[in-house]
């Protein structure tokens, strides 16, 4: 045997010319593959290569051996020049050849044996897309998730999420690559959550994952998903009250409900973020037979209700001036629409649940608020916000001048 047919080299540059004469569709491809390596430009070449394979749709092919075109060129042509590529680059390269494949778990496993070379980051990456895969592969093969193997497959991917997310931490989100490995493992993160609960669960990995995505890459049917999943989530979840988190924050996704049956959902979760019962209410009337569809909504609409009702509280409190939250019982009544006798436990629920701090009377039947949950914003809410800072700092003006008028008096007496 001569040398060049074990140099890795020629190796895969007759590879990708085989490739080449096989798929005259992809030949210039596999063309621009093979200028690229020949020359070493080895950042064009990750370009191009990620370019290439994460695509399976228009360039996954079947070698003349038979197997994946896919896993033929991250053998034949990255692995034998690993140490010359950007670890996550190789990570993500690795990770688009195993989502490519009906199984490619030891795709990742294998790579994984490199934790140490690789780094924190895209080993991290590598863990989070191996749970991924477990979870898809589960979810392809419709397993019971109660029963085993899925019950181990599942404990290991939530300790391998908790034993990152410290790691994740460590990762400064100035670095260009991590908003990358950010995504790749909030998407495990929120994926474990949709299959196991609870939804408040979902929700918290889901509203990192929207932050850290660029949500364009995402097609419309994975955009509309996620957005239905993430509206559900912070209505039905237990301990979700900042809705202005989603109606802001993860106003990009939600677009992908507008003009869609579902578009509703957002009309919920703007009323909820105003505090507004009575609009709340409306929308759900209005679509009552589409939320009769959704056994989340149906089998928690008590919860939802109540969170409503205190979200109503809330805002009834952030809308006044800090100096005037003492509050009546019966405009508490009126705001968050409960009988009058129902407003003393609405006050205990929102203290116990500490979205406000005061201290209730109940022989004079008032409230004295002195904290009330932060809360994201909406730009009306802003702006509100902003008149008041301008009143208080008129008043402080004020008391300034008259201090300075009346102090040489005050010292003379």
């Amino acid at each position: 045997m001569s040398s060049s047919s074990s140099d890795p080299t020629q190796l895969a540059l007759a590879h990708l010319s085989g490739m080449a004469t096989a798929y005259p569709e992809m030949a210039s491809v596999y063309d621009n593959l093979s200028s690229l390596y020949s020359r070493k430009l080895w950042h064009q070449l990750t370009l191009a290569s990620l370019e290439f394979l994460s695509s399976p749709q228009t360039t996954l092919r079947t070698t003349p051996e038979g197997e994946s075109s896919h896993l033929a060129y991250l053998q034949k042509v990255v692995l034998p020049i690993d140490k010359k590529l950007n670890s996550l680059s190789l990570a993500r390269m690795a990770a688009l050849v195993a989502f490519s494949l009906p199984d490619g778990t030891d795709v990742l496993t294998s790579l994984l044996d490199q934790k140490e070379r690789l780094g924190s980051a895209a080993a991290l990456y590598i863990e989070s897309r191996l749970g991924l895969l477990k979870l898809s592969l589960l979810a392809r093969q419709g397993a019971n998730l109660a029963v085993e193997p899925s019950l181990s497959i599942l404990e290991d991917i939530q300790n391998t999420i908790e034993r990152n997310r410290p790691i994740l931490q460590q990762l400064a989100d100035t670095e260009s690559e991590a908003a990358i490995v950010h995504s790749s493992f909030y998407e495990t993160a929120m994926t474990y959550r949709k299959a196991v609960g609870p939804p408040e669960g979902y929700y918290k990995e889901a509203i990192q994952y929207v932050a850290y995505t660029n949500l364009s890459e995402l097609s419309q049917q994975d955009r509309y998903s996620l957005a239905v999943d993430l509206s559900l989530s912070a209505l039905t979840g237990d301990g979700v009250f900042n809705f202005g988190e989603v109606v802001t924050s993860g106003a990009p996704i939600l677009k992908a409900l507008d003009g869609t049956e579902m578009g509703y959902l957002v009309k919920l979760l703007e009323c909820g973020s105003r505090g507004d019962v009575i609009g709340f209410q409306a929308v759900a009337d209005a679509n009552r037979e589409a939320i009769g569809r959704q056994p989340s909504l149906v089998s928690r609409a008590e919860a939802v209700k109540e969170k409503i009702t205190l979200l109503a509280l809330v805002n009834m409190v952030f809308e006044r001036p800090s100096l005037e939250r003492t509050l009546l019982f019966e405009d508490i009544a009126e705001r968050v629409g409960v009988p009058l006798e129902q407003v003393e436990w609405v006050i205990m629920r929102a203290l116990s649940l500490k979205l406000i701090e005061g201290t209730m009377d109940q022989v004079e039947q008032t409230v004295d608020v002195t904290w009330v949950m932060p809360r994201v914003l909406n730009t009306k809410q802003m702006e509100e916000l902003a008149g008041r800072f301008g009143e208080w700092a008129v008043k402080v003006s004020k008391t300034r001048d008259y201090m300075l008028e009346h102090t040489g008096a005050l010292l003379n007496q």
